[in-house]
């Protein structure tokens, strides 16, 4: 399933997997002045390479190298030889492995599937990426994975940042995450004079500012009191359910590897992958 949004010269591409129920797991991914934040998940690699068959890509840019950010780039750069594509240094051996080098749990195959191998070239802390009309500066942003950048036009205020921010107060982390990363990283972003913000998942915002300070203050308040209860002697599962509330669908869709457990966990500096 593929949607497509318009926001000035900004073209939005919803993808999900079709699937036979009456739930849906969405990527996004942006298209501008020829460059493509991302290429979502291999499922629907085929309705993304249709809906840009008449696009004129100069290259791929991926915030990161999960399965439903780079589902489509080795489809692409086969159609397109000598498309380039633009990633964090760490992301490269995933990009030409991903089957070798990411594990996928169940729900993950299911909602996304396995990428294609792609070739990457690395991109550095403040490298900036030039489009025909615009230039993008790289930030590195780990956190949500080590791998994770933003990418910031100041002219336009345009900020893209995969799956960093994507609004929200969390209940749960996935297994592997780094809290704090997460929250340094939303610090380095928040001081941008950002005009819109681009998510990879969740809504376009506005002037996003206040959003930005308001999560970074809700992750560090919630943070203080897991270390608090921690302190005191309380498990890992009471600070859970005391602080995150009850069981969430989303630990049963994934069983239990993204859980209120995790985000605690994370906050104590213990979750592993």
């Amino acid at each position: 399933m593929l949607k497509k949004h318009t926001f000035d010269e900004v073209t939005r591409f919803d993808l999900a997997r079709k699937l036979p129920i009456n739930w849906r797991y969405w990527t996004t991914l942006y298209l501008v002045d020829g460059m493509l934040i991302d290429s979502g998940c291999a499922h629907a690699a085929p309705e993304l390479l249709a809906a840009l068959a008449n696009e004129p890509l100069t290259c791929i840019v991926n915030t990161h190298t999960h399965e439903d950010h780079i589902g489509a780039n080795g489809e692409l750069q086969s159609q397109r030889p000598g498309l380039e594509i633009c990633a964090h240094p760490l992301a490269l051996p995933v990009l030409a492995d991903p089957r070798g080098k990411q594990s996928q749990q169940l729900y993950r195959r299911i909602f996304w599937g396995w990428p294609t191998p792609s070739q990457g070239k690395p991109v550095a802390d403040g490298e900036i990426i030039e489009t025909e009309h615009h230039c993008f500066r790289v930030i590195y942003t780990p956190g949500h994975s080590p791998d994770h950048i933003c990418l910031y036009q100041p002219e336009q205020g345009w900020l893209f940042t995969g799956d960093l921010f994507v609004g929200g107060k969390e209940r749960a982390l996935r297994a592997g995450y780094d809290i704090w990363g997460i929250i340094a990283s939303l610090k380095r972003i928040a001081g941008l004079p950002a005009a819109r913000l681009f998510p990879g998942a969740a809504q376009v915002r506005e002037n996003p500012q206040q959003e930005l300070a308001s999560k970074i203050n809700y992750l560090e308040d919630l943070g203080g009191r897991v270390l608090e209860l921690h302190r005191k002697g309380w498990g890992v599962q009471a600070i859970a359910r005391v602080l995150c509330g009850g069981v969430m669908q989303i630990e049963w869709i994934t069983l239990g590897h993204f859980t209120r457990r995790c985000l605690v966990l994370s906050y104590l500096g213990m979750n592993r992958e």
